[in-house]
């Protein structure tokens, strides 16, 4: 069974942290880049980030650059974004993804079920 698992999700105060977890399963992890999305009220879902399968290269929308951090952890099938600085336009519900290659360009062919992060004082 192909899988993504998404956690970490909850309610946060702007500046505060939050760090979001993808848990794979049912493929070969350490092949396929990952990427994070979100998707706010009454907006499109947007790119947040990606990370490769094969150098670990990353990409970042530069709403987020300085702020989010994605890493994985092949040996435990786990992809993570640490966010940090929220802000109250960070809310969203976040998806993670599979690209169908190694590098963090071409289409996503699984995606997660999500999770929602909320940044409210």
């Amino acid at each position: 069974q192909l899988q993504l698992v998404e956690s970490g999700g909850g309610l946060v105060q702007p500046g505060g942290s939050l760090r979001l977890s993808c848990a794979a399963s049912g493929f070969t992890f350490d092949y396929y880049a990952i990427g994070w999305f979100r998707q706010a009220p009454g907006k499109e879902r947007e790119g947040v980030s990606c990370i490769s399968g094969s150098d670990g290269s990353t990409y970042y929308a530069d709403s987020v650059k300085g702020r989010f951090t994605i890493s994985r952890d092949n040996a435990k099938n786990t992809v993570y974004l640490q966010m940090n600085s929220l802000k109250p336009e960070d809310t969203a519900v976040y998806y993670c993804a599979r690209r169908k290659e190694r590098l963090c360009t071409g289409i996503y062919d699984y995606w997660g079920q999500g999770t929602q992060v909320t940044v409210s004082s």
